[in-house]
């Protein structure tokens, strides 16, 4: 938080006492004028009363919305799923919301609670009453309210209906259908109809029934005629609200003055206290908002924090240049695997540290999942941002394990705007673009995106790491190389379906994760001794032959032929990349 962000809050505090003063003050004057004066100051105090209920109304209505945005956001995160959306549902749910529903394409597919709300699966984009104002969110990305109408289940319901439009492949936005509440009232506005009826006045709200139509209906209303009413609106949902408010006794109430003091000063004390429940609200609301866009184990913006805010930068200055940056770590997902989860979290955190310490206040820092980061260089050129990034790709970076620091590295390609495109939109994809390329250049670099690179590199990284590892010519089997610890890492399908298994993960059960219960057990000690004999020479890169019998999980033995290379890897030290070939299928072979 910044110098001016505390000065601002600081007296943003005082703005209670402020309200506590001036209403102070606007009594005294209601005190000192005389009765003839007194229907228009009754009447100020009404319109400050119906525009505090109107507020409290629109924060009840709020939470309405809170739910379907909540919902969106989820959908967002998790790319158009929800997980148990039942059980999320039923975590929203208020006494005041009937129910909680999904409609991909606009077709209502989920609904919680069920039971009672069975009628409520329809098409909305083509039903009759609902599909006009349903398309009409849609097309034009706004969250709707339709209603006031008769529920099913007895009582009246307001519908909020959230558009949801998710990104494609290709970076487009497409719309995934809608969000929705249905809430009850006047349940939702329970607290502050109360309210208004405890200060003595009588009331009726009303509401266009949707965007589309300037007609408003009744929504709920003290039962009184109203003479010449105050009347506040406000809009909420696209809809217009109208909020008429006027004293149960009349205009000319309230002219005794201990009679107006005293309600005054309960007025100025709720007015204030409103306030200071606004500012607690507001900074709520700020801080659910940073929640929302801040990915909470690095502190960097979230992906929709991260294109909300380079969306709001090229906005701003449409004209200005900027670099985009991608970066992952190399090997992650084998520092996870071999250090575990916790440890990975600490290499993310260093690599976001770095990236806050190194590049400038006014570059947009994104992690966009997992261990891949974004990152958008404000005003500047590829040209002028070419040191700092080859600085920040080489620098040392370590994570901590048992007490040992443990290196690790990144991979970072960059693009720049408008030199390698007159279209922002493309600018991280060139960067991910030239990311790849150093992924197939070797890893741990850097490089700026140019246009001989082929954009299909992803495809291509991503066909050599499935393809080689799954359709190996033959059995193919990965293991630690360590007397204590003969830890199997990768079996390919071929050498799986040997062993009679249906998956690696029956594979690794049937075999304890250890090489040498595929053995034979009457020849494991000298199959051992053949296969340390070559660890303990040191001999990194040499091949080593060892016949034995491989013990399928029928419990069969079959001879195999076990031609084994030992290399050193990274993280796991020494291990072997072993081809087991039958020998009966070889004698065949051969005699033919």
């Amino acid at each position: 938080m910044t110098l001016s962000d505390k000065k601002h809050r600081k007296w943003k505090w005082l703005l209670p006492l402020l309200v506590f003063l001036v209403c102070s003050t606007v009594l005294f004057c209601i005190l000192y004028k005389n009765f003839f004066d007194n229907q228009a100051r009754v009447r100020t105090i009404t319109e400050l009363n119906a525009m505090t209920y109107a507020e409290r109304m629109t924060s009840d209505l709020n939470k309405g919305i809170a739910i379907t945005d909540s919902l969106q956001e989820i959908l967002i995160n998790e790319n158009g799923q929800i997980n148990n959306f039942h059980q999320v549902a039923a975590d929203l749910m208020t006494s005041s919301i009937q129910s909680i529903q999904l409609a991909p394409n606009g077709v209502v597919t989920d609904i919680y609670p069920e039971a009672g709300n069975e009628a409520g699966k329809i098409d909305l984009i083509n039903d009759e009453k609902r599909g006009e104002i349903s398309r009409y969110g849609r097309d034009n990305d706004l969250t709707i309210m339709q209603g006031p109408f008769s529920l099913k289940q007895g009582g009246t319901g307001i519908a909020i209906r959230n558009p949801v439009y998710l990104k494609d492949s290709n970076g487009e936005n497409y719309f995934w259908g809608f969000t929705i509440a249905i809430i009850r009232v006047p349940d939702i506005f329970a607290n502050s109809v109360q309210a208004l009826t405890n200060f003595g006045y009588e009331y009726r709200l009303s509401k266009t029934v949707s965007p589309l139509t300037a007609e408003y209906e009744e929504i709920y209303s003290s039962g009184a005629v109203l003479t010449d009413p105050v009347i506040y609106y406000f809009e909420l949902g696209c809809c217009s609200f109208k909020l008429e408010v006027m004293p149960t006794d009349g205009w000319n109430s309230g002219s005794h003055s201990l009679i107006i003091f005293v309600c005054g000063l309960i007025i100025t004390l709720l007015l204030a206290g409103l306030t200071c429940t606004a500012l607690i609200l507001e900074e709520r609301r700020e801080t659910l908002k940073k929640l929302s866009t801040t990915d909470p184990l690095t502190g960097l913006l979230n992906r929709h924090g991260f294109d909300e805010a380079l969306k709001y930068f090229l906005k701003m200055h449409p004209e200005a240049p900027c670099v985009g940056i991608q970066m992952d770590i190399d090997d992650f997902k084998f520092i996870n695997d071999i250090y575990g989860h916790a440890t990975g979290d600490l290499a993310l955190q260093e690599l976001a540290g770095t990236m806050q310490k190194i590049f400038p206040e006014n570059a947009i820092l994104g992690r966009s999942g997992g261990d891949e980061f974004s990152i958008i260089l404000t005003g500047s050129t590829c040209q002028d941002s070419a040191g700092t990034i080859e600085a920040f790709t080489s620098m040392p970076r370590y994570f901590r394990y048992n007490g040992t620091d443990h290196p690790f590295h990144i991979s970072l390609g960059y693009a720049g705007y408008p030199e390698d495109s007159t279209d922002p939109s493309v600018l991280l994809r060139n960067a991910d673009i030239a990311l790849y390329e150093v992924k197939l250049h070797g890893k741990h670099s850097c490089l700026p995106y140019r246009q001989g690179f082929n954009p299909q590199s992803r495809s291509r990284l991503g066909f050599a790491l499935r393809d080689i590892s799954q359709n190996l010519p033959g059995a193919f089997l990965i293991y630690k190389a360590d007397p204590e610890d003969d830890h199997i890492l990768f079996a390919n399908r071929e050498l799986i379906q040997y062993a009679g298994c249906k998956d690696m993960d029956e594979f690794l059960s049937y075999s304890g994760h250890s090489f040498r219960s595929l053995i034979r057990p009457d020849e494991q000690k000298a199959v051992e001794e053949s296969i340390w004999k070559q660890i303990s020479s040191g001999e990194s890169g040499t091949n080593d032959y060892v016949q034995f019998h491989f013990v399928k999980k029928d419990g069969t033995c079959h001879p195999v032929l076990d031609h084994g290379r030992i290399v050193e890897n990274t993280y796991y030290g020494n291990v072997f990349y072993v081809l087991i070939m039958d020998c009966e299928l070889l004698d065949t072979h051969y005699n033919n």
